[in-house]
């Protein structure tokens, strides 16, 4: 699998580094894809440095996109021109899209939770309307929309995409290297 995680000023460092990590345990191809200028300074002031930016991807040779949460990360993914277009993109081809915590809000303003079954960090549903709501669960598979609640949820969330992605066999190995 080939997934590609954009980061921007404010991103939940934890979701991030949690994510990468879980994925390319798994032998994924995972790229940290920068929306601005690097390093990029996450939600508790932690610096992180991406594979690449987000302008110098082929997004047509990814399987699949995860949006980290983060309040000041997601404003950025929402008014992001091209993330909302990959978005709706991915949706459309059939291809892996998720998100966590906050993201959720990029996920809605591009258009691709309508109808969909989707969780979020509590309380974001507030930010939502009323015709688009979460469901209280840690992590929700709904086709090939993955969402999940925040940075506690992390390793469940990275875990799930193993699971739906490949195979129950490889997700239980991960986690049990994890010692989860």
């Amino acid at each position: 699998m080939k997934v590609v995680v954009p980061i921007a000023s404010g991103c939940e460092e934890m979701e991030v580094v949690i994510i990468v990590d879980v994925l390319r345990r798994a032998g994924w191809q995972v790229t940290v894809a920068a929306l601005e200028e690097e390093p990029v300074v996450a939600s508790r002031g932690v610096k992180l440095s991406a594979d690449c930016r987000w302008d110098e991807l082929v997004l047509a040779d990814q399987d699949g996109l995860i949006l980290p949460g983060g309040l000041g990360g997601t404003e950025r993914l929402c008014s992001h021109v091209g993330v909302q277009a990959a978005l709706r993109d991915f949706v459309e081809r059939d291809r892996w899209v998720g998100s966590i915590c906050a993201a959720a809000l990029a996920l809605h303003t591009a258009g691709v939770l309508e109808g969909r079954v989707f969780t979020c960090y509590p309380g974001v549903e507030k930010s939502l309307p009323t015709d688009v709501q979460p469901i209280d669960e840690r992590v929700v598979v709904d086709g090939k929309l993955i969402t999940s609640q925040g940075p506690g949820t992390a390793f469940d969330f990275a875990l799930a995409w193993i699971e739906a992605c490949e195979s129950l066999e490889k997700a239980a190995a991960i986690r049990a290297e994890l010692l989860l």
